[in-house]
């Protein structure tokens, strides 16, 4: 072979595997994991979030959408087919991807879809699933209720141990280069907080700390439910008036702190990708910078209190005296519930503990990291299946710290807790429907 002959044979096959090389892209997932009217909220950011992915130049076949899509055209609405996520704000809901909707936004299809596992989408939905490779970003967007080491789901829950051992997955897998999740729920910082590695390449903020609720925002009297959250609403206003392709990550999250005075928003896992711009993960495409409308402070609602702050708001803006009774009933009704699911949860707690001492230790504090991810992965979904669906009964989620604090004590054999939360459960819940 003569010399000419062999240096076009390199440079063709050097251009064949640069043609096959797969370049950087952007992939995205956007989960709202709730439903009904009173979680409109949710939807709404989740809709919103994808407008600010979209605008700003990520295609369609890279974002995938989990939202059930009651809201449109659910009978409270007032504007049929339209979303809001701002008081008197545009509709944010044209154009959305139905990717999944109804039951099929639950939680395995969303450990499927973050990991690529394209086999197991087949058949349900659009089937699309994040088909990232080494060198590409992805980002996660997760907006709905939570508690300690738990993100809810319509009908149950992710557990920070099913959600660590998909990012581990994910990366020993080279299925991203760099990614970043924003999660808005109770509570979220116990999914990261001394769980997430720095060395995984992975980079997530929260819009509350291990300990403390998020905040709903936005109440609409005409909608009679909260159009958004603080952290979520803040971090996509910021977006949609920053200039992305310079704006940091780092930044963002500071701009984002600074004004979510609701709660504590957080940051974890590998701080040198908050040094990289917000577009490597919302978009690279420029877009006119868009402010929405100043509306006045108010604290909001702590998300597990929205839907008897909601009760209480419709009971004051109610015309008549049938109607504020009517509301009173619901009311005190939501309070007995409450009153019965609370008794359930310290009968637990009296039968597993060895004393007063340990009672009010399992109680009265909350954990300050998860160390032990198998026991609480077992205790969590134990309860969800015998007691209360995590996913269906969102005052249940404040009393989850509970279970946390019985596995990091230790003390206590896993399989006899179970065993008493099916005998309680199992008598208190038939006492209450005799």
């Amino acid at each position: 072979m003569n010399v000419r002959l062999t240096i076009v044979c390199l440079a063709l096959t050097f251009c064949l595997a640069y043609a096959t090389n797969d370049q950087p892209k952007q992939w995205a997932l956007l989960v709202a994991g709730s439903n009904y009217w009173y979680n409109y909220r949710h939807q709404a950011d989740v809709c919103h979030a994808y407008q600010v992915l979209h605008a700003h130049g990520i295609p369609d076949e890279n974002i995938v959408v989990m939202m059930f899509d009651d809201l449109a055209n659910n009978a409270q609405n007032p504007t049929k087919g339209v979303v809001i996520n701002h008081p008197d704000g545009k509709d944010v809901y044209k154009g959305v991807p139905k990717d999944y909707v109804g039951n099929d936004v639950n939680v395995q299809n969303f450990l499927n879809i973050l990991t690529g596992n394209k086999a197991a989408m087949k058949g349900i939905g659009s089937g699309k699933v994040i088909e990232s490779g080494p060198n590409d970003h992805v980002f996660v967007n997760f907006v709905d209720h939570g508690a300690t080491g738990i993100l809810a789901f319509p009908v149950g829950e992710l557990t920070v141990k099913q959600l660590n051992d998909a990012l581990n997955k994910m990366y020993t897998e080279k299925r991203y280069a760099k990614l970043v999740l924003y999660i808005e729920a109770c509570e979220a910082g116990s999914m990261f907080r001394n769980v997430l590695s720095a060395k995984i390449n992975a980079f997530a903020t929260t819009a509350s700390d291990y300990d403390e609720s998020s905040y709903a925002c936005y109440y609409d009297s005409k909608r009679a439910t909260y159009l958004g959250d603080w952290y979520s609403v803040n971090w996509m206003e910021d977006s949609d008036k920053e200039n992305i392709e310079k704006e940091t990550l780092q930044a963002q999250f500071t701009i984002v702190k600074n004004i979510t005075t609701t709660s504590h928003v957080m940051e974890y896992g590998d701080m040198t990708i908050s040094k990289l711009v917000v577009g490597e993960f919302q978009g690279e495409k420029a877009t006119p910078a868009k402010t929405a409308s100043k509306v006045p402070f108010n604290r909001g609602a702590p998300s597990w209190e929205v839907p008897l702050d909601i009760l209480y708001r419709q009971q004051a803006d109610a015309k008549t005296e049938q109607e504020k009774e009517n509301f009173k009933l619901q009311i005190d009704e939501m309070i007995e519930k409450r009153g019965h699911l609370e008794t359930i949860v310290k009968k637990i707690v009296t039968r597993v503990s060895v004393s007063r001492e340990h009672e009010e230790r399992l109680t009265l504090t909350r954990p300050t990291q998860l160390t032990n991810l198998d026991c609480h992965h077992q205790l969590i979904k134990a309860f969800s299946r015998h007691c209360f669906d995590f996913g269906k009964n969102t005052y249940a989620l404040k009393y989850a710290y509970v279970l946390a604090n019985i596995c990091e004590d230790g003390s206590m054999n896993v399989d006899n807790v179970v065993r008493t939360m099916r005998q309680v459960c199992k008598v208190a819940i038939k006492d209450r429907i005799d």
